[in-house]
């Protein structure tokens, strides 16, 4: 049995403009000591996916699902109390922006020693032993002192450090860490990707992660979950995605890569994600695939089947016998692919 099983969520918003669904239809399932990236643009509801696996949304949202399961347990049945009991324990989540995220009125000492107390209890003095073994499990110099330091007299990698500290205060069996290198430089993001993966393999978490870098998901992911205006449009393992990509939308994401660039001028997807007033009829991504054909733009794909497409790729790129594709098409995209 999977640790994490969830199938068919979707989650509605009420607007002054109508009823918006931010996420529609996502499955995600992952195995304890997996690591599964979810990948997308701005807007595809990677964050409000998981924001409402861990029961975050405001009141104003409608979570729906076939099936919400977490070791065997429905998140969606069980009772309020219940569910404090394992977010924060059992499923923790590390938030984008460290710096909004801790908050500037306590010592980052006492934010982990909360967390820990919350959850596990304990002394004053074994609260402190433990929120110092973690700050320098993490890597923060000079633990015992950081320990009384508030965020504002920390960086923002050291910041995003003491959440990962609190984060894993209480040894997670599934870790979410939602875009943990926003607004880092390049060698930190690297150091924080690296914490993160030691600390999955030497505590056997399951870890989800979001984010829209492609070339992080290559370096540490098993899985790969792409999302886009809400959907889930395809799902591979890393080795099959990069190398056979099935939904335009990834072929497109992968062909944006500077690596896999073969001109001068870097492709591009045309275009934004659609969100309230601008969504299209059909297949959601039809204004921007260069592959789009009537169909595409009257009907909406079978959320049942494997890839959301009318025409899914055959070994990662286009064929003839797509109707939306000419021979100049197909050229270009076994060059690219």
């Amino acid at each position: 049995m999977s640790l994490l099983d969830i199938k068919n969520l979707s989650v509605e918003f009420q607007t002054a403009h109508g009823l918006f669904r931010a996420v529609d239809g996502v499955d995600l399932e992952i195995d304890q000591g997996e690591m599964v990236a979810i990948v997308g643009e701005s807007g595809s509801g990677k964050s409000v996916s998981m924001l409402a696996l861990m029961g975050l949304l405001p009141w104003t949202a409608n979570i729906t699902a076939d099936c919400m399961l977490f070791d065997g347990i429905d998140l969606l049945s069980i009772s309020k109390k219940e569910r404090r009991q394992i977010i924060g324990k059992d499923i923790s989540m590390i938030f984008q922006e460290p710096m909004t995220s801790l908050n500037p009125c306590f010592t980052v000492g006492y934010q982990i020693m909360e967390v820990i107390k919350e959850h596990l209890g304990g002394t004053k003095k074994e609260l402190e032993k433990r929120a110092i073994e973690l700050l320098g499990l993490v890597g923060i110099p000079a633990p015992e002192t950081r320990l009384r330091a508030f965020p504002h007299q920390m960086s923002g990698g050291m910041n995003q450090r003491v959440m990962i500290a609190m984060m894993i205060a209480c040894n997670p069996r599934l870790l979410i860490a939602d875009e943990p290198t926003t607004a880092l430089d390049v060698t930190i993001q690297a150091q924080i990707l690296e914490l993160l993966g030691e600390l999955q393999k030497e505590k056997g978490m399951a870890l989800v992660l979001i984010t829209h870098d492609m070339g992080v998901v290559a370096e540490t992911a098993e899985v790969v979950n792409v999302q886009y205006a809400g959907q889930q449009v395809e799902r591979q393992d890393v080795v099959g995605l990069f190398d056979k990509p099935q939904h335009p939308y990834t072929y497109a994401l992968l062909n944006a890569l500077p690596e896999r660039a073969t001109s001068k001028r870097l492709p591009s997807i045309p275009g934004v994600v659609p969100g309230l007033l601008d969504r299209p009829t059909g297949c959601l991504f039809n204004p921007r695939c260069q592959f789009a054909t009537d169909k595409c733009r009257k009907e909406a794909p079978d959320h049942s089947s494997k890839v959301l497409c009318h025409y899914p790729l055959v070994d990662g790129k286009p064929t003839n016998n797509h109707p939306g594709v000419s021979a100049s098409d197909v050229s270009v995209s076994g060059g690219t692919a």
